[in-house]
């Protein structure tokens, strides 16, 4: 079976001053664009092959992907559905908010002028089913956010409403995932 890897974007402004980005489009920071670029020497430093980077439609995840893909030779494409969560009313606020904490544990309902989580996981589950269906020992390299991470995470590992509210990676933190 093949794998994926799962890779977060490099710092933004809005994570230096704990924001929520969501869909909005934020760019790297300087220490961003450095981590993207440690990020793709290291995937070749531990031998890492893939056969593609898939990356959000978004700046941050994509410059991501690419100086990973420059790094490494990997080809990369965009995939929409690996878009960030809209998270409505909440995009540009603390992520430790109150109440924005409370609402990341309302799974059918969808943020005020954003997207609910069952819609977000319906969309990263069923690209995570086409290429576990397609992927014949492929390895895949999928760049995107950390409400993607939280969905990957749950796709592979069964955990409860808390666990999945408070689980997130790190900025180009790189975790594998088996089929």
């Amino acid at each position: 079976m093949g794998c994926v890897y799962f890779v977060r974007h490099g710092q933004t402004v809005w994570n230096v001053e704990n924001k929520i980005c969501g869909a909005t489009d934020i760019e790297l920071t300087q220490l961003g664009h450095e981590q993207a670029v440690l990020t793709g020497q290291e995937i070749l430093k531990q031998g890492i092959k893939a056969d593609e980077i898939l990356y959000s439609p978004l700046i941050r995840a994509k410059d991501t992907a690419l100086h990973i893909s420059q790094a490494t030779g990997i080809p990369a494409r965009e995939e929409i559905r690996l878009k960030e969560q809209n998270f409505g009313k909440y995009e540009s606020t603390p992520r430790n908010g109150a109440e924005f904490q409370l609402a990341k544990k309302q799974f059918v309902t969808s943020y005020e002028g954003g997207e609910s989580m069952l819609h977000l996981a319906q969309r990263i589950y069923n690209l995570l089913d086409e290429i576990k269906a397609e992927s014949d020992n492929k390895t895949y390299i999928l760049v995107a956010h950390n409400g993607i991470a939280r969905v990957i995470e749950s796709y592979f590992r069964e955990m409860t409403n808390d666990e999945y509210a408070a689980f997130g990676v790190k900025n180009c933190e790189v975790r594998k995932y088996e089929f």
